[in-house]
Order: C-alpha cells, then sequence, then structure tokens
C-alpha cells in the first residue's frame, strides 16, 4: 500500500481544505489572497468541482489528512474543456518530503480519465520549490506576466507553466 493516498472531498473536509489554504497566505509565495478566507467564501469553488469532470482530492499520508489537489476549469469556455489547471496546497509539516511529486504524478495520471489534454500550473516567479516541482515534471513556461501581482507593495510576476499529457 502506498504511503500517500487521494480520496474525493467531501463537504465535511471543505473546514480543513481552507485551512491548508489559509496556512500559505502569510507566505505570499503560493496564493493572491492577502487575507485568509473563510469556508463560506469558499463554498462556490468548492461546489464547481465534481469527480467525474473536475476533481477535489484530499491528499493523505499514512492516512493523516496531508493537504488538498484539485483540477480547475480555464477560462470557462467550452473550447476550454481539455485544459485544467492543476491546484497543490499541502500542509506544512508535509511541505518538502516528496508528497508535491507524487501529487502532481497523480493529477498527470488522472488526465486521460478525466479527458484533460492540457495541465497548466499558475505559479509566482518567486515560488522556485514549486516552478522546479513542474519543471522536473516535463512542464514548460507557456506564459509569462510580469508584475501583475501586488503583494505589500512587491509587485510579482505569474508564470504559466503547461503540459500535454495526450
Amino acid at each position: 500500500m502506498s504511503l500517500v493516498t487521494f480520496s474525493f472531498a467531501t463537504l465535511h473536509d471543505l473546514p480543513k481544505i481552507v485551512e491548508t489554504y489559509n496556512s500559505t497566505v502569510p507566505s505570499r509565495l503560493v496564493t493572491a489572497d492577502l487575507e485568509p478566507v473563510s469556508v463560506s467564501q469558499k463554498l462556490q469553488w468548492f461546489n464547481s468541482h465534481s469527480n467525474d469532470k473536475r476533481p477535489l482530492w484530499c491528499v493523505h499520508y499514512k492516512n493523516e489528512y496531508a493537504g488538498w489537489m484539485s483540477f480547475n476549469s480555464f477560462y470557462g469556455r467550452p473550447a476550454y474543456n481539455g485544459t485544467v489547471e492543476v491546484s497543490i496546497y499541502l500542509e506544512g509539516k508535509f511541505r518538502g518530503k516528496g508528497l508535491g511529486k507524487m501529487c502532481l504524478q497523480k493529477a498527470i495520471d488522472s488526465c486521460v480519465q478525466y479527458k484533460v489534454n492540457s495541465l497548466l500550473g499558475f505559479i509566482f516567479g518567486h515560488n522556485e520549490p514549486s516552478l522546479k516541482l513542474f519543471y522536473n515534471f516535463g512542464f514548460e513556461k507557456w506564459a509569462h506576466l510580469p508584475k501583475v501581482a501586488n503583494m505589500d507593495g512587491i509587485e510579482r510576476d505569474l508564470i504559466i507553466l503547461g503540459k500535454r499529457v495526450q
């Protein structure tokens, strides 16, 4: 049995998912939210996921909740249905231990099932660990949006990495 497993998230999991997300806000490395969000604020996002089209998974390490991963629709138009943004958020104590690699491999392996042929990662230019992870899996820089985010008076670049998977 694998040390890392995935389960589809349920509404019961949403508070923990939000807690994990909020734990990344102060770093200014992962999310463009500048303040923690509430469970109610994330409800519409949660409901935009479905196990058969746009999954939201809980990540478990040795049966302990370790974070979450999701496929998010890109741009919301039918012609883009084969393209998704993958998001990976891990609890602090599980970061830097190889779980990100297992999550990204799971995302790539799941593309056929979900009829995805292009995976995207939206990553800040200063988030070197995430950029390295995606590059190591064969993602390429598809876009560079300079200084599009302002966090505490510091303008940050957004890098869009992409990978064709089918």
